[in-house]
Order: C-alpha cells, then sequence, then structure tokens
C-alpha cells in the first residue's frame, strides 16, 4: 500500500508540475512557438497514458536506486534530459518548422521538473519508510 501511495503522490507532484508549466507558464511561449500544429484540445488518454509512464520511470530509475535526495535529484534531472531531448530533438530532425528556442525551453524543464520531482520523491519515500 505504501508503494501505491508513492506512486501515487509522485505521478500527482510531476502532473500538477507539468500543467502548472504548460498551462500557465509556457502556454503562450508554447502557442507563438508551436500554436500551428496545435489541437483544440489535449488528447487527455495520451497525456495520461504519457503521465503513468513517466512517473512510474521517475521512481524506477531515479528515486528508488538513489541514496540521497540529492542523488535522486541528479537522476531525476539525466533522466529528464534524455528524455525531453529524445521527444525534443526528434521533432527537430524530422519537422520542418520546429522552433530550436522550443527545443531549449522544453529541455531544460525535462531536467528542472524530473530533478525537482525526484528529490521530493525521495523525501516522500523517508517519510513512508519505503526503503529504510
Amino acid at each position: 500500500m505504501k508503494t501505491i501511495f508513492h506512486y501515487l503522490s509522485t505521478l500527482i507532484i510531476y502532473i500538477g508540475l507539468d500543467l502548472l508549466f504548460l498551462g500557465v507558464l509556457a502556454k503562450d511561449f508554447t502557442r507563438r512557438q508551436v500554436g500551428f500544429l496545435m489541437a483544440d484540445k489535449p488528447d487527455w488518454i495520451a497525456a495520461g497514458v504519457f503521465y503513468l509512464i513517466y512517473a512510474a520511470g521517475l521512481l524506477y530509475f531515479c528515486v528508488y536506486p538513489a541514496a540521497s535526495g540529492a542523488r535522486a535529484a541528479f537522476n531525476g534531472a539525466f533522466f529528464g534530459l534524455v528524455a525531453y531531448a529524445t521527444y525534443e530533438l526528434v521533432n527537430k530532425a524530422l519537422l520542418a518548422r520546429w522552433p530550436v528556442a522550443l527545443v531549449v525551453v522544453d529541455m531544460a524543464w525535462g531536467v528542472f521538473a524530473s530533478a525537482l520531482v525526484c528529490w521530493a520523491s525521495f523525501h516522500i519515500e523517508k517519510l513512508l519508510k519505503i526503503n529504510p
């Protein structure tokens, strides 16, 4: 039960942080960069599947192997760089008008958000005494 609560808390933190970024902080920036490609409404099923997978990846690859909050944050930063760079650089390679500014901002966001979520999740894990 503790593991499920840990997963759900990590998921909620990541979703909340990402929706704040996408819906408030970077909303106008993203629209200026790729508004010509954006759907009228997000595909919430696809988004939900992404969030479920990404939160599991953060726990499995970044938080659970970490011996400290700093290490969890570092692992998360690197995982975020790999994941967001994969998306952004493939888009840049294949899509004619994919903007460099979006590549840079989104990759930086992936590093920051993943590091922060992993740091917080590591401390939640210790509070729950999942991996003492």
